[in-house]
């Protein structure tokens, strides 16, 4: 396969290296066009107004690889551009935290899979909770090219993303893998309120993820319960069959 490897942590994080290690030890071509730097929670942005910096990394060995100043997305339009051929599949990852329930809105990671499924290339964002050691990583890559070596020739509907997670738990104590649904729990975030030296004032997003409690069988209801998830996350809810039920327009 042609892998582009694509991540919102940055060109220089240890999941991207482990997944690709992973993938050229098996065989396979991989393009990196990720962040020059930390990009998480930067969702589908795109960059329209400003250049974007390109910087070829040539001390990545194993691949052709790109420093790219923009966001996910970015980084995934700009690798059709510098790359001869298109990839056979994206893989976004892997990510420093689970990419579950209302955190696909947010995720980079999930959003740079997403833009390559716009491009009608299969894609699939990996992510593992907090804790981890690099014997997860490793772990999580071959499970996750594994997943995507027996589907290499499918073709997913447009705009669908195979999100993958794990828990932070060693590999032999892992359940599934489970296909579950995304939970619908959300975020209770707050931000702390702080005057500058300057007398300005500004605000710090709290520590601590607050939120709901996720739906029996979501997936973050069996990431804590020691699986490893996978959902296929479509580019809009297909509600459209339900809408009477709960959306009066007036027919």
């Amino acid at each position: 396969m042609f892998i582009l490897l694509v991540n919102d942590d940055g060109i220089d994080s240890i999941g991207l290296r482990v997944l690709l290690k992973a993938a050229v030890k098996r065989g396979h071509r991989v393009m990196v066009c990720a962040p020059a730097e930390q990009q998480s929670a930067a969702s589908q942005r795109i960059h329209l107004n400003a250049p974007i910096m390109v910087h070829r990394r040539s001390d990545i060995e194993g691949c052709e690889a790109w420093a790219i100043s923009g966001t996910p997305a970015d980084c995934v339009r700009l690798a059709y551009e510098l790359t001869d051929k298109k990839p056979d599949v994206c893989f976004s990852g892997i990510n420093d935290g689970e990419n579950a329930g209302s955190a696909v809105f947010y995720s980079g990671t999930v959003s740079a899979a997403r833009e390559a499924a716009m491009h009608l290339t299969p894609a699939y964002a990996v992510s593992i909770m907090p804790g981890w050691t690099e014997e997860m990583l490793e772990a999580l890559a071959e499970k996750s090219l594994d997943i995507a070596e027996r589907n290499v020739l499918t073709s997913y509907p447009r705009l669908s993303v195979v999100n993958i997670n794990a828990p932070a738990l060693p590999p032999a104590e892992w359940k599934g893998p489970r296909f579950c649904p995304v939970s619908q729990a959300f975020y209770h975030d707050s931000y702390v309120r702080r005057i500058s030296p300057r007398g300005r004032e500004y605000f710090w997003i709290d520590a601590g993820l607050p939120m709901d409690e996720p739906e029996a069988g979501s997936d973050y209801d069996l990431l804590r319960k020691g699986y490893l998830t996978v959902s296929v996350i479509g580019g809009y809810a297909d509600l459209n069959g339900q809408a009477e039920k709960f959306l009066n327009i007036g027919v």
